[in-house]
C-alpha cells in the first residue's frame, strides 16, 4: 500500500480544520498509509523527509495538474518504484529554496496564496480525490 507523508510547518489550531483533516484521513485509510509530521521550520522539514520517498513541494511557482492528471502522476510515481510520497506544506513565510531543491516535483494548486492550515485540508481532499479516481471510484463525478 502506498505511503503518503504530509510534512507541514506548525500545528492546526482551529477545531473545524482538525475535523476536516480527520475526515479525509479516515477516507484515505483504504487507499494509503497516511502520516502527518508537524515541524517548526525548514531545518526540521529536511530532517523529516523520508529517505526513499518521491518528494513534492507545494509552491506557487510549481506545476498545476487537474485532478485526473494528479491521479495519473501518483500512478506514474508508483510505477517508477516509489512506495512513499512526501508532500511538504511550508509555513507563513513559504519554503526555502534549499527545501524545494531537494524535491522531485514542485506542485501548485493555484497561483493564489492559501493559508497553510487550510492548504492541509485542500491537499488531503485532492489526494483523496486522486486516489479515488485511480481506484475507479466516483467521488470526483
Amino acid at each position: 500500500m502506498l505511503g503518503i507523508t504530509i510534512i507541514c510547518v506548525d500545528k492546526l489550531r482551529e477545531a473545524y480544520l482538525r475535523d476536516a483533516v480527520s475526515e479525509y484521513e479516515k477516507r484515505m485509510s483504504s487507499y494509503c498509509r497516511l502520516k502527518t509530521v508537524e515541524v517548526a521550520g525548514d531545518a526540521e522539514i529536511i530532517a523529516a523527509l523520508p529517505a526513499r520517498s518521491y518528494k513534492v513541494a507545494l509552491c506557487i511557482e510549481g506545476r498545476q495538474f487537474s485532478s485526473e492528471e494528479l491521479a495519473e502522476k501518483i500512478e506514474d510515481i508508483k510505477l517508477r518504484g516509489y512506495s512513499e510520497i512526501a508532500v511538504i506544506i511550508g509555513g507563513t513565510d513559504g519554503m526555502s529554496e534549499d527545501v524545494k531543491s531537494r524535491c522531485d516535483l514542485r506542485l501548485s494548486f493555484s497561483r493564489m496564496t492559501f493559508p497553510h492550515p487550510l492548504m492541509r485540508v485542500i491537499l488531503l481532499e485532492q489526494l483523496y480525490r486522486a486516489l479515488n479516481i485511480s481506484a475507479g471510484g466516483n467521488y470526483h463525478h
